[in-house]
């Protein structure tokens, strides 16, 4: 009874500091909740000390992937904002259609869907709610509008992350991997025009208007989650990525010709006369402006697909430079800078990096100052150190959190069978049943709630769906689709998004708000992808 009560501790004790009055950030609960979980680890002695500041190190290093991921990405953008180019981008997004549907379904999913597939972490409710308000919608329906939105396409993250990163410490083979890709995918794509009917009623006043543009909503929706769909059964790498580039570009056509569209759609929920104030924009202006975007999507291509030869070139693991650091560890560096450090600690533990891979320095960085020096070389000094001084400050908060959520996942899952991912996935298993599948999104959407990514979420809770799935005998894949579906749709209930996009808007006091409705959406999501996931895996059991 002790070791499950130990098993339990950090995780209860995790959960606590995220959901009490006055909360305590990720960047603060994570890492004590590490301690903690290194602390049970050594009292219960199970494993040598030698194994588990192995396993430390190791989780402090894998917490390198995620950051520079989005150091780069915040780096992208905010260069966009340094250099006019989101402004640009708003005033030609003003020009395509007047209609407030047809505006909320570019910005909002389409053009967020895009940004989500190439940065994730947050980012598409940061930019795409700016640029809404801009436009003159409220700015407390637009938070809960994006916030909601931003689910989708997370499943996939940027560049497939919580999919090939999240769930990398399982060692899953890549078939189950795949097919746990595509059910996600299936499972998203049936729900998606629910949710985003039901977004839209966050800032449309009425059903009617909505039900009026439904073939255009309808439309819109299948836009993008149609080729995320049929690209998961090629990639995790591109499904939000490509399926929002496809999706925007067909969005784009279909408000620009009205398919769909009531031609008498109301504004009332809009601010007079801001939708018609902005100077419409050159079309090269617009192709300059959106080059971050469709550069950053070329260069991904270009570096993704095996066919071309780089993507080999990249990962190349064979040692260039290699350095003894006795007990402490082997560290190689091959000629693609992939970095390993092996035998840490005298043990098995390893940990590596794919430097010029893993999309960050490319593609962001690289598209980054290219975009920068388009805008003018003579300013180059000034914008760089205006970008370089807001990515650092947003990398702060990051650091610490997913320092903290990777050496607590390492810790959780230290001991195989005898690990407190183990105990606690047969403690689970044991009360859920077989109904374990209705339940298995909220798991994931709990660990998005807290942590604020899907990311870590999959880190974290996915040794326990492995756990319980072999305990029930539940298909592999399936258990985990769900997994990552709740990981995803946590994102429109995470403290962290709330207050971010609250205080990019300037909203005050609206968290509790915002919250209470995002929550409703939440268990409206979570029984939709629970009943599928049931009836899935009864169908494949």
């Amino acid at each position: 009874m002790h070791t499950l009560l130990a098993a339990y501790a950090p995780l209860i004790l995790l959960i606590y500091l995220m959901v009490k009055p006055n909360s305590m950030a990720s960047s603060k609960a994570l890492p004590l909740c590490a301690f903690v979980a290194y602390a049970l680890v050594l009292w219960q002695g199970g494993q040598s000390l030698a194994v588990i500041h192995a396993n430390v190190i190791s989780g402090m290093l894998l917490a390198f992937t995620p950051l520079a991921i989005i150091g780069g990405a915040v780096f992208l953008f905010k260069s966009m904002e340094v250099t006019g180019a989101l402004d640009t981008l708003k005033q030609g997004l003003n020009q395509v259609s007047s209609n407030p549907i047809a505006q909320l379904m570019i910005v909002g999913w389409a053009f967020a869907f895009l940004i989500e597939g190439a940065s994730g972490f947050g980012t598409p409710a940061a930019i795409a709610a700016p640029v809404l308000c801009g436009l003159g919608f409220a700015p407390l329906r637009v938070a809960m509008f994006c916030l909601v939105l931003n689910t989708v396409p997370v499943t996939f993250g940027a560049m497939g992350t919580p999919v090939w990163f999240g769930l990398s410490l399982l060692s899953l083979p890549q078939s189950t991997l795949m097919a746990s890709a595509q059910y996600a995918a299936g499972i998203n794509t049936l729900i998606a025009p629910v949710i985003v009917s039901i977004a839209l009623r966050l800032v449309i006043p009425n059903w009617r208007c909505i039900f009026r543009n439904g073939l255009f909503v309808l439309l819109a929706t299948c836009a993008c989650t149609l080729p995320y769909l049929a690209l998961s059964f090629y990639s995790v790498e591109f499904p939000s990525l490509l399926g929002g580039f496809v999706g925007l570009v067909l969005t784009v056509l279909l408000a620009r010709f009205g398919i769909g569209l009531d031609k008498i759609a109301g504004t009332e929920n809009r601010g007079a006369g801001q939708a018609d104030s902005l100077n419409k924009p050159s079309a090269r202006a617009l192709i300059k402006a959106a080059f971050p975007l469709w550069g950053t999507i070329l260069l991904l291509v270009v570096t993704r697909l095996p066919e071309l030869g780089l993507k080999g070139l990249l990962q190349a693991t064979e040692p260039y430079v290699a350095v003894s650091f006795g007990w402490l560890g082997q560290l190689s560096v091959s000629t693609s800078l992939v970095v390993t450090l092996s035998s840490i600690l005298d043990t098995t533990t390893q940990w590596r990096h794919s430097l010029l891979y893993v999309p960050s320095l490319i593609p962001f960085v690289v598209i980054a100052l290219a975009s920068v020096v388009s805008y003018g070389p003579g300013e180059f000094s000034t914008r760089m150190k205006s970008i370089c001084g807001q990515t650092a400050s947003r990398m702060i908060n990051p650091l610490w959190a997913l320092l903290g959520a990777l050496v607590f996942v390492n810790m959780m899952m230290l001991g195989d069978a005898d690990s407190a991912v183990s105990h606690i996935g047969g403690h689970l298993a044991s009360l859920a049943g077989d109904n374990w599948a209705f339940f298995a999104p909220l798991l994931g959407a709990l660990g998005s709630f807290f942590s604020g990514s899907a990311t870590i979420s999959n880190l974290t809770f996915s040794g326990i769906q492995y756990t319980i799935a072999a305990e029930l005998g539940l298909p592999l894949a399936v258990t985990m689709a769900l997994q990552n579906v709740g990981a995803a749709m946590g994102n429109m209930v995470c403290i962290n998004n709330i207050v971010a996009v609250t205080a990019i808007l300037g909203l005050q006091h609206q968290d509790g708000n915002i919250l209470k409705r995002t929550a409703v959406v939440l268990l409206l999501y979570a029984v939709l992808a629970g009943t599928m996931g049931a009836v899935l895996a009864a169908v494949l059991r």
